[in-house]
């Protein structure tokens, strides 16, 4: 592990297992009763600073395994020449449990308690209770607190990265809402303009027309007249270029149309989406922002809820002209639902009742028409506004 990752804690754990291990490899060293037991205390402790050290100990666990190797190998000499080497198992329990996976670290602490037992007995000390104990009490121990802490790490790893995820998600979510609103802002201002603002200006230039219309050409207030509708239709013509540059940014590249068979191309809904078909039904006319912008959104959101609950293979788009209405209807074959179902739900569910009311603000109509494991199909009608005579709308 790279000391730079160690938490405060883990930093202080490891402090204090050094020190453990000199203090019982110094304890050994001084109590052992020959040269080659000192310079097998020696030789153990050399070892242990050189992992510590090292960079690959800590880099790779093939070295790290290697040199745990190593270090039991000293420790079996130095428990061979002195039985005060027993007590530097204590350590080696917390080593192996941290450095080995857990197939291995559970055998290799049982054989290191064995072999304190067995030095112990070799070395002819008097038998008691303690001397089997010990080791095993101090195995047990170190197996519960490293599964112990390894538990509390992953727990808290897990924590962690749901609070990432939370905070990322809060951040596009915001983004999202910021976007969301400026749009929304867009098409509302749009509808005013086109609704109020344009349609005045259109009322005013029609009544200019017949005023001048009434009058003699050769009246004085004849040039007032002309000069004033002239006004009109140039500030008609600049309210409608505001509602075009207000419009959404699908519909700033071309038609309704346009916008809907991007938006049915196979990088729109994605590689596990359905295959969406478009297409056009009877002869394409104008349509007034108010509505390109409420069709483009109803197919936008219906086709994002096949994607995301549906499960369908297939989808279809179709933009219906006819003589005083324009029909949008959205199919797929997925797995369908209960619209009653989801009108009781407290939930909401599908982005429904969204869809209606862009379609109902217009004086459309809105309809889905669903069962289980029979597809969807939505439908929205919105009657075509009535021209005013010699005004372009």
């Amino acid at each position: 592990m790279d000391p730079r990752s160690l938490t405060p804690a883990l930093r202080a754990l490891r402090v204090c297992l050094h020190l453990l291990m000199a203090g019982l490899l110094t304890l050994a060293a001084v109590r052992s009763d020959s040269g080659a037991g000192v310079a097998a205390a020696v030789l153990t402790g050399a070892v242990y600073a050189a992992g510590a050290v090292l960079p690959s100990v800590r880099e790779s666990q093939r070295a790290a395994a290697l040199w745990l190797g190593a270090l039991c190998a000293s420790w079996l000499v130095l428990l061979w020449l002195t039985p005060e080497g027993l007590w530097v198992a204590f350590p080696l329990y917390f080593l192996q449990l941290h450095l080995l996976p857990a197939r291995w670290s559970l055998p290799a602490v049982t054989l290191t308690a064995g072999a304190a037992i067995g030095s112990y007995v070799r070395h002819g000390s008097a038998l008691n209770p303690g001397v089997f104990i010990g080791p095993l009490l101090g195995a047990a121990v170190a197996v519960a607190t490293v599964l112990g802490y390894q538990a509390l790490y992953r727990e808290s790893e897990r924590r962690r990265r749901l609070i990432e995820e939370l905070i990322s998600t809060r951040a596009e979510l915001a983004a999202a809402e910021r976007h969301a609103g400026a749009l929304a802002e867009r098409e509302r201002l749009a509808r005013e303009i086109h609704d109020t603002l344009a349609q005045g200006l259109s009322s005013i230039q029609l009544l200019l027309r017949a005023a001048e219309r009434a009058l003699p050409e050769d009246s004085p207030a004849a040039g007032h007249i002309e000069q004033a509708r002239r006004a009109a239709q140039d500030n008609l013509a600049e309210a409608r270029r505001f509602v075009r540059e207000l419009s959404p940014p699908d519909l700033e590249r071309g038609s309704l149309a346009g916008a809907l068979e991007r938006l049915c191309e196979p990088g729109q809904v994605g590689p596990a989406g359905p295959r969406v078909r478009f297409s056009v039904s009877g002869t394409p006319t104008e349509l007034p922002t108010p509505y390109e912008v409420a069709l483009l959104r109803i197919a936008q959101s219906a086709l994002a809820n096949t994607v995301r609950h549906a499960g369908a293979a297939r989808a279809e788009i179709t933009l219906s002209f006819m003589d005083a209405s324009v029909t949008l209807d959205v199919v797929d074959d997925g797995k369908g639902f209960d619209p009653a179902a989801v009108r009781a739900s407290s939930e909401g569910g599908f982005g429904l009742p969204a869809m209606r009311s862009r379609a109902e603000s217009l004086g459309g109509t809105f309809t889905v028409e669903s069962t289980p494991g029979s597809g969807t199909a939505i439908a929205v009608s919105l009657p075509l506004p009535t021209p005013i005579a010699g005004v372009s709308t």
